[in-house]
């Protein structure tokens, strides 16, 4: 085990969008892990756009960040020591086993064992367990099929769905029976919807002027379910296109997030008036009591070759702030992760 530990620290407040100068990496001791916990060596971390929100001053659904703490977020690793005794969820813990949990951006970090997961890189790549089998595939499942309730023969339109949550989204709904339109930001995107992740129709809404008659086009019969992971004018664009009682599924407004104060478009409730569509949003903590149920379909679904997943890996830990500004240029396809150890 190496001697040196590095981390990145929080190390100011971003106005609208993050540059390099918000994060800072220090080195440090290798820390030692309490009753309770495991040290783990970092393999891969996930970079995440609600990350955003918790650089602002101000409560948002994640509490922020102090100006100088170490930044943390979902990772995955091998554990080192264990200071443990509680039994995991699969008998107590041992150096060498793989666990997913929150940690930090660092080499080592320490994690309580409760709160971490067993994972084997047996079956699919080990970074999966942060994108697919992790949080946002949990995320694309609760809010299909909880919040959006898609029936078979409905028509599904999905923004940002060339990333994690997303292209899961798409795939799970044509499982379903449903036909599905993808918003992206590229003609690589979109052709990777379509010809390899089986969507019916995309729309690269960078090339696109009129994103509300592009949809028309790709959806004649309307928009049953709209998965939102954007806002801006791909939502305004799919509020224009609700069918009677629509559902809309609110899991992120990436395209307001760097923006300090909130474009005005389009107002939405005339829309949803006329629809009588319920537009509902959510936490993916909401179902924490059903992950399990989740992690074994989606696992199920991927060994089956049903799901397919993505991984835009950026490698060294040197590059994490890199790879989380990436996300707001729209650099990744699928789940963007961070390799941090081989």
């Amino acid at each position: 085990m190496a001697s040196a530990n590095r981390q990145w620290i929080f190390a100011e407040r971003p106005e609208g969008t993050p540059s390099l100068d918000c994060f800072a990496l220090r080195e440090g001791d290798v820390p030692e892990p309490g009753d309770g916990e495991l040290l783990v060596r970092v393999r891969y971390l996930s970079v995440d756009p609600y990350m955003r929100g918790r650089m602002r001053d101000r409560a948002s659904y994640a509490d922020p960040w102090d100006v100088g703490d170490v930044m943390r977020g979902r990772i995955v690793g091998e554990v080192v020591e264990s200071a443990a005794d509680a039994e995991g969820d699969g008998g107590a813990f041992e150096a060498g086993d793989l666990v997913t949990g929150d940690g930090a951006w660092a080499d080592y970090s320490v994690v309580d064992a409760a709160d971490v997961r067993r994972v084997t890189a047996a079956e699919v790549p080990l970074s999966a367990h942060l994108g697919v089998l992790g949080m946002p595939g949990r995320t694309a499942y609760f809010g299909l099929f909880d919040v959006a309730r898609p029936r078979p023969g409905e028509t599904v339109a999905v923004s940002g769905a060339a990333g994690a949550v997303g292209s899961t989204v798409g795939q799970l709904a044509k499982l379903n029976g449903c036909r599905v339109v993808g918003f992206a930001g590229s003609d690589e995107k979109t052709a990777w919807l379509t010809d390899d992740l089986g969507f019916d129709a995309a729309i690269n809404y960078d090339a696109t002027d009129d994103l509300r008659a592009a949809l028309a086009d790709r959806a004649p019969d309307g928009v049953d379910v709209y998965y939102d992971n954007v806002g801006g004018p791909v939502s305004d664009a799919a509020f224009a296109s609700l069918n009677a009682n629509a559902r809309v599924a609110v899991c992120g407004q990436i395209a307001h997030y760097n923006a300090e104060e909130p474009p005005v478009g389009p107002r939405k409730l005339p829309a949803i008036l006329g629809s009588r569509a319920t537009v509902r949003g959510f936490l993916v903590r909401d179902f924490a009591g059903r992950f399990d149920e989740a992690n074994d379909r989606l696992r199920r679904w991927v060994i089956d070759g049903d799901l397919q997943h993505r991984e835009t890996v950026v490698e060294g830990l040197e590059h994490a702030p890199d790879a989380f500004l990436g996300l707001f240029s729209g650099e990744n396809v699928g789940k963007q992760v961070v390799q941090v150890s081989e």
